[in-house]
């Protein structure tokens, strides 16, 4: 039997209460995969159209209880946006992939995600230390 036959098979086998299940647990992984994927630093073209505004809108909302946190929260919101992503895409890809119900490792999951992305934020203050990279002319005083 091979395996296309084997899988139908076990569609078959499946209680009705476990197939809407299934589905929606899957739609809801595909769902948190997307956005996810849209909110990580893995999609290039985001922080414009995601990140940025993200970013800025949850400094603004800083800045109203002190002025001089503006810069600092923007900085701290684009890095939240970016942990935010990969942790949806950990939980979309769970949902989508995992075969059977595992023990969820919550902390491992966040800390992965907390790492990986502490790790893409200071490549990228690295890159912009050594003038690697350039920031927009509105970061440096002019």
């Amino acid at each position: 039997m091979n395996e296309i036959e084997k899988s139908g098979q076990e569609l078959l086998l499946q209680t009705p209460e476990n197939l809407p299940k299934t589905l929606l647990q899957k739609l809801r992984g595909g769902f948190f995969l997307v956005i996810g994927y849209l909110l990580s630093p893995l999609c290039w073209w985001n922080d414009l159209v995601f990140n940025l505004p993200i970013a800025y809108f949850f400094g603004y909302i800083c800045s109203l209880f002190a002025p001089k946190l503006l810069m600092p929260c923007v900085i701290m919101g684009y890095w939240l946006s970016n942990i935010i992503g990969i942790l949806l895409m950990q939980a979309g890809a769970i949902d989508i992939f995992q075969k059977q119900n595992q023990e969820d490792n919550l902390k491992k999951e966040l800390l992965t995600g907390l790492v990986s992305s502490t790790a893409y934020t200071f490549l990228i203050l690295i890159l912009i230390h050594f003038s690697i990279i350039d920031t927009p002319s509105f970061f440096s005083g002019n």
